[in-house]
């Protein structure tokens, strides 16, 4: 069966379906990493987004339970180069296809996603319709040009809890593991360390390695929904509070916005990708559209106050903008592929964020210390 991509500037990519039949339009995205393509289609947030693969094979290694990053994937589309259809993985429990048919997800391979990437990085971030339909060319950018895209858009409503909930209290979820001298029937597991601080992780689309890294640095969270109140997080006396990434425009998060710079100064605080953003706007700055995002695993990261480089793992289409920032505010890291705002913290109170994703999941592993950095702050106002 034929797929075709097309686009809302009437570029379009003729290419072979896998997955679900069906027709989805959203913004198209491309994302650079190499693996973790589960992590991918099940982060929140891609919610709204049709998300392309700049690494040419896919699928390589199946899906399975233990990798999803959210109950269930939330891209719109999938699109890759060429397909694996027969994963190789003692830990495979079901195929990239298969798991794309069990969501209803629609995929296409065989696109030129390196042509679709120069396109997208020339002419910056637009809508895509994915179809595996009847519709012409014509048709097809026709929806595209019709269907909603990112900018204004509430999608972290779609997708956080509809109450909150402890997570992990057994600590069976959160334990890392290896295999035992390549031996799959051995797997080991490391005991979690005892719980030193009680916090509360609003959750604006929440990945659960975020949740794992956490209780692996030591924290007992409670998870909030997105609306929940700066007074109701408070009745918790939690020792600090995280921020989550999520999906859509920051911009239209009013009531997000409220309630964090109800909880400024009052207990610490740590936000991440969506997170930073909204606390960008309780600061009371603003975001930006990015022309094309930052989605990958090869981002560099400078820390302006050490000048050392970390290679980030990233999921993002808007940028606080350094210049709407009050005094009271440092910018502590910058994007050194475009200058773009990626850390910043209060210069008083106990307050930071960063831009980039230090659980990884997937990618590398240089900016994990922000978790115990998160720790240490809490501990220093006790």
């Amino acid at each position: 069966m034929k797929a075709l991509l097309a686009l809302e500037d009437g570029r379009t990519f003729e290419g072979e379906s896998f997955g679900a039949p069906g027709t989805r339009v959203g913004e198209i995205c491309f994302n650079t990493s190499m693996t973790g393509y589960q992590e991918v289609l099940t982060d929140p947030s891609y919610r709204g987004q049709v998300v392309a693969m700049t690494y040419p094979h896919i699928g390589n290694y199946g899906t399975n339970e233990s990798d999803q990053e959210s109950r269930e994937p939330h891209v719109r589309g999938f699109v890759i180069e060429e397909l694996s259809e027969l994963p190789s993985s003692w830990r495979s429990e079901r195929s990239l296809g298969d798991y794309l048919r069990h969501w209803n997800i629609p995929g296409a391979q065989g696109i030129d996603t390196r042509a679709l990437t120069r396109h997208l990085r020339e002419r910056g971030a637009m809508k895509a319709c994915l179809t595996t339909e009847t519709l012409s060319e014509a048709e097809a950018v026709a929806e595209a040009v019709r269907g909603e895209g990112v900018i204004g858009m509430d999608y972290v409503k779609e997708v956080t809890a509809s109450s909150s909930y402890e997570w992990d209290p057994e600590g069976s979820r959160s334990s890392l593991w290896s295999v035992a001298h390549g031996n799959a029937d051995e797997v080991r597991q490391r005991a979690l360390p005892p719980v030193r601080h009680q916090i509360v992780a609003y959750d604006y689309g929440i990945k659960e390695n975020i949740l794992r890294r956490l209780r692996q640095a030591g924290f007992g969270v409670t998870v909030v929904p997105s609306d929940t109140t700066a007074e109701e997080v408070l009745t918790r006396k939690p020792d600090g509070v995280f921020l989550s990434n999520g999906p859509g425009d920051p911009a239209a998060l009013g009531y997000a916005h409220e309630a964090i710079r109800g909880l400024i100064g009052k207990t610490p605080i740590f936000g991440i990708c969506l997170g930073h953003q909204v606390l960008g706007y309780a600061f009371g700055g603003r975001t930006f559209k990015l022309k094309f995002g930052h989605r990958g695993g090869n981002q560099p990261v400078q820390d302006l106050r050490t000048g050392k480089v970390a290679i980030t793992s990233q999921n993002h289409g808007f940028a606080v903008d350094a210049d709407s920032l009050p005094k009271e505010v440092e910018v502590t890291h910058v994007n050194l592929n475009d200058g773009t705002v990626e850390g910043m913290k209060h210069r008083e109170l106990p307050v930071f964020s960063v831009q980039y994703h230090p659980e990884a999941a997937p990618g590398p592993h240089d900016a994990s210390y922000f978790f115990s950095q998160f720790a240490e702050l809490i501990d220093g106002q006790k």
